[in-house]
């Protein structure tokens, strides 16, 4: 309930996503924004040499980065993400990801 109202606070009114989160060092860190049946979007914020070991998902995601620079491996094909930039997980798909420097990003994930 906490996090809903935290959620609640960032409606109607300018955010800057960098702001929203903090790095923790040594450590990875997560703020989820909205979670809804048709989906998520949560913050994370990587240390550097920080990163999600390879998984899979049922859902498609969009990994956008705010700040910094990321390996990311989706099904054995690396991309390096750079600020600014994004791409999509697709659903069932194993991937990792890794920072190459301190980032922060955005994960939209689709259920529907």
């Amino acid at each position: 309930m906490a996090e809903n109202k935290k959620s609640q606070n960032l409606a109607a009114k300018a955010s800057n996503l960098s702001d929203l989160i903090s790095y923790q060092e040594g450590a990875v860190v997560s703020r989820t924004i909205i979670d809804k049946k048709a989906g998520t979007v949560t913050l994370f914020a990587f240390d550097q040499n920080q990163g999600l070991s390879e998984h899979t998902a049922p859902y498609d995601a969009v990994v956008y980065i705010i700040e910094g620079e990321a390996d990311v491996v989706i099904s054995g094909k690396p991309v390096r993400l750079k600020t600014g930039e994004m791409t999509i997980m697709p659903a069932n798909k194993p991937h990792a990801l890794s920072a190459v420097t301190r980032f922060k990003m955005l994960l939209i994930m689709v259920r529907s």
